[in-house]
């Protein structure tokens, strides 16, 4: 039989065909589904520059960065050189950056070393934080007996800042507080710098998660003032098991990570070398045309904003949309009220889209969000994360649209 290859924006068009004109087109035809990749921010596909800065240190640079001989002097002077070209991006000296696995470990980094090394008795957050923060807060609380204190969030994730400094008015315990930048379920950006002058007024050490906003947003930590921010390279098309932890250098701090004397002595470990390369050339795309790069993702997001509005009258979305209040890679969107809510994701996933149900770092986890717990989200309305890419294409927005309207008009869910 001779089998023909189709590509349908929407597969149910050749079950329109067939009812239409009698035909069984199924055995003369495979049908190919568009796949639509709009989870971004658990991970992003590796981009291709990014694969090709690598595989050549994979193929040739295998000495060890801390041997002394030729091999091992070459490989650290590649460490070297991606470290001072990650350093003038963020407009910081190269020696406040740590390499380290990822945004997690850099967070855990963050936070033990203020505790165990700074003195800190009581940590300041929130209860929508990243787990890689929130769970890491609660076991420190267990384990070093600090005081956990939770500032406010409004319905948005917001932080309240006149509670946030009605907090920190209490100078009476060394603090730390940790607040990331950019929510990763809600997309709510935390301002930043307005965070970072409440701190140095009242003398706390600042921690911010940056993950969803390095290589997203410009960082110029000559004018912002802060103690630690993380970075992790698979957030902006770099490879998994690399980021880094800045420490401002006015931070003294001792080894995380016995056994060895790489990383300055505060990380002990072999580099990782090609991740290292890896994430300096994601670093060197992502600031490369950065302002065209926001605008043509904030298109898409509020592309599919006006669209959903248009389709669901009583549409809503978690968090702020706008582009100064929210990241414009991230939209949580709350549908329409219904009984079967747990079957959105997984009839999206049917129809060859990947969205998120909150935050997907947490693998194999069945528990609902603790980001919509946190801002009063209605259980019975489902939601869906869609974030986006610089490689997210219009094209594909629309035929998510398109599922989701027709997923809805059945009733699937």
């Amino acid at each position: 039989m001779n089998v023909q290859i189709l590509s349908l924006a929407n597969p149910f068009q050749l079950y329109d065909v067939e009812e239409s004109f009698g035909l069984n087109l199924l055995p003369s035809f495979k049908v190919l589904q568009m796949k639509v990749y709009l989870d971004n921010a658990a991970t992003t596909p590796v981009a291709p520059e990014v694969f090709e800065a690598m595989l050549p240190i994979l193929k040739n640079e295998f000495g060890n960065p801390s041997s002394t001989h030729l091999f091992g002097r070459s490989s650290k002077a590649i460490i070297e050189q991606s470290r001072r070209g990650i350093a003038k991006h963020i407009a910081c000296q190269p020696s406040e950056i740590v390499f380290t696995s990822g945004g997690t470990e850099a967070d855990n980094m963050a936070m033990f070393t203020s505790v165990i090394e700074l003195g800190v008795k009581r940590i300041v957050t929130s209860k929508i934080e990243h787990h890689a923060v929130g769970h890491t807060a609660c076991h420190i609380q267990d384990k070093y007996e600090v005081e956990l204190v939770y500032v406010d969030v409004d319905d948005a994730g917001n932080v309240d800042l006149e509670h946030l400094s009605i907090i920190l008015g209490d100078t009476t315990k060394k603090t730390l507080v940790t607040l990331m930048h950019a929510n990763n379920e809600l997309g709510t950006l935390m301002p930043i710098m307005d965070v970072s002058r409440l701190c140095r007024k009242h003398g706390a050490y600042f921690h911010s998660d940056t993950v969803q906003t390095m290589g997203h947003y410009d960082f110029d930590l000559q004018d912002l003032d802060i103690d630690f921010l993380t970075c992790a390279a698979h957030k902006f098309h770099g490879p998994k098991g690399i980021g880094f932890l800045y420490i401002n250098k006015a931070v003294h701090s001792k080894a995380f990570i016995h056994g060895g004397a790489q990383e300055r002595g505060l990380r002990g470990g072999t580099e990782n070398l090609h991740g290292i390369v890896g994430l300096a050339k994601a670093m060197d795309l992502a600031y490369m045309g950065l302002e065209a790069h926001q605008k043509h993702v904030f298109g898409l997001k509020k592309h599919m904003i006006d669209s959903f509005k248009i389709h669901f009258p009583d549409i809503s979305f978690h968090g702020e949309t706008s582009y100064e209040k929210s990241l414009y890679t991230v939209l949580n969107v709350c549908f329409p009220e219904t009984d079967k809510a747990a079957m959105l994701l997984f009839t999206l996933d049917l129809k060859g889209i990947a969205a998120s149900g909150g935050s997907a770092c947490s693998s194999g986890s069945s528990k609902g969000s603790h980001v919509l717990e946190g801002i009063h989200a209605n259980p019975k309305r489902p939601n869906a994360r869609f974030s986006f890419s610089r490689y997210t294409t219009k094209e594909e927005i629309d035929y998510a649209i398109e599922q989701v309207v027709e997923i809805f008009k059945n009733k699937i869910v």
